[in-house]
């Protein structure tokens, strides 16, 4: 069976022989390591978890006795965040993006308070853990409720149980308030068997739900600004969020209908700044992939299920890791969408002490992010195999340390066909005009391109080449032409900055006295 689903055949190996028949006659005590792991985790909500086991071992349902389980067993991790905005002491400033009535309105008043309080960050402020919160009658009509579609809608037939558990039977999508949704969704779309040119075709079934989903609710860019996640109601009352609530929203509405889905996202596009989440539409064995609007270097999928090879679940608890790799409920799906390769590094940089990873970064915002992490290989010439990486991009090897990334190695371009074109060439100098400094690109949150941003009269630019860091190579006043530089290394990344911009402009080199932007 797929790899990527060893989580879940780690839980059902037990059950398969003694375990589940110890835990179907009633046994003290019994049930699986994990689940009893869980349990211990509950502290007093253990009751509540321990009535739905007891309830479906006493009900002879094996299948919902598994899946009741499955649930629980993986539940450790999950629960609703909420976010508030502070300071880099520590301290809380009082912000609601939904106190404004646009994006530009909330953005102007953020900048106000961070003139006012220096820099600001939207932190996690509380965590409410579904293990110590979650009820009895909330987990078992989500199960029921997902046995009801599985069993009775025409497409789910031919859904294998392990797909049915990972990508159907999961009552959250992300770390929002947990709502009951199944019974609200399946009243929706009751009907929709009969309005299908085959009922037996799920990707036909996916199709006619999302288009629903899209026309119920749509992105507002506002919502950037409240990352904290909206719930099934929230969303249904205002009908309007980011990509990750909308995300959730398709979620709720084909799991309810027992249509197999996952949720996507890459953590940093690779050819613009920000991040993108989508839901995608599976076959019965539990794989798909959705189209992309930009260059992506690294494509997760969100498990409910705990990976064991995921960076969260590998690393020690006091190793510092990079915020947007830390989850252990996560699958690298980027092979499903894209051409990768695997890419060996040599670590020219010294490291501290210690250091068990490296990563591999894309330029997004203005600052080189991790994407992806490999283990450094022991010995004097340090390495590290990144696998899956998406193709046509450019990447910095870096180390994390002490809250910061620091460079391991030069960056590179990893061309469409796989092979590693390093950027730390010491051509001979060049004379350069630059017209532009971000190129039109894709935003798949809108569905409508960015528009090329060029070079302005009269205002101030600088120009960076990266020789282990960003070095400036002067500033100049464009004119009506575009603006000019004298002694740029052609063999260098390099990086055109207008004077008080938020530092969005894309990276480029020069090939063949043009731009070419990454």
């Amino acid at each position: 069976m797929n790899a990527r689903y060893s989580p879940l055949l780690r839980h059902l190996s037990p059950f398969g022989v003694a375990g589940l028949l110890a835990s179907l006659v009633g046994c003290a005590a019994t049930w699986p390591a994990d689940v009893e792991f869980a349990l211990r985790r509950a502290g007093p909500n253990r009751s509540q978890l321990e009535h739905v086991l007891d309830s479906y071992r006493r009900s002879g349902d094996s299948r919902k006795l598994l899946a009741a389980q499955f649930l629980i067993a993986n539940m450790p991790e999950h629960g609703f965040v909420e976010y508030a905005l502070r300071t880099v002491a520590g301290e809380d400033v009082s912000f609601d993006a939904l106190n404004y009535p646009n994006f530009a309105a909330a953005q102007a008043a953020l900048d106000a308070l961070e003139k006012e309080r220096g820099t600001l960050d939207f932190q996690k402020a509380k965590f409410v853990s579904d293990l110590q919160t979650i009820t009895a009658d909330t987990l078992s009509e989500n199960i029921e409720l997902a046995f009801e579609a599985w069993r009775t809608r025409p497409w789910a037939r031919a859904l294998t149980f392990t797909a049915f558990l990972e990508h159907v039977l999961p009552y959250r999508g992300s770390n929002e308030p947990i709502n009951s949704t199944r019974r609200t969704l399946l009243d929706r779309y009751a009907d929709l068997p009969g309005r299908m040119k085959d009922a037996s075709d799920m990707a036909e079934a996916a199709r006619l739900i999302e288009t629903d989903v899209s026309a119920w609710v749509g992105f507002d860019e506002l919502y950037y600004l409240h990352p904290t996640d909206q719930s099934f109601e929230e969303m249904s009352q205002r009908r309007k969020g980011r990509c990750e609530d909308i995300t959730n929203m398709q979620l709720y509405a084909l799991r309810a209908c027992a249509v197999a889905v996952a949720s996507d996202y890459t953590p940093w596009w690779a050819d613009r700044d920000n991040n993108h989440a989508w839901s995608v539409a599976l076959d019965a064995r539990g794989r798909g992939r959705a189209g992309l609007s930009n260059r992506a270097a690294k494509i997760y999928r969100k498990t409910y299920s705990r990976s064991a090879d995921s960076l969260g679940a590998i690393r020690r608890p006091d190793e510092a890791v990079p915020p947007t790799l830390t989850s252990s409920h996560v699958i690298d799906a980027t092979d499903q969408y894209l051409p990768v390769s695997d890419v060996v590094v040599q670590l020219d940089q010294p490291h501290a002490e210690g250091t068990r990873f490296a990563y591999l970064c894309v330029f997004n915002g203005g600052e080189w992010r991790p994407i992806h992490w490999g283990r450094i290989a022991p010995g004097s010439a340090a390495r590290t195999v990144f696998t899956r990486m998406g193709r046509n991009i450019a990447y910095l090897p870096a180390y994390f340390e002490e809250g910061e990334v620091r460079p391991a190695a030069p960056p590179f371009i990893l061309t469409p066909a796989g092979t590693i074109r390093l950027l730390d060439a010491d051509a001979p100098a060049t004379s350069v005009e630059l017209s532009a400094t971000i190129p039109t690109t894709p935003d798949a949150d809108t569905r409508r391109d960015k528009p090329l941003i060029a070079v302005e009269s009269g205002k101030t630019y600088e120009l960076f080449a990266w020789q282990n860091g960003w070095r400036s190579l002067g500033r100049k006043i464009a004119g009506r032409e575009p603006v000019s530089f004298d002694a740029v290394p052609a063999g260098r990344l390099l990086w055109l900055v207008a004077d008080g911009s938020r530092k969005l402009e894309r990276i480029f080199t020069i090939e063949e006295g043009r731009q070419v932007f990454w």
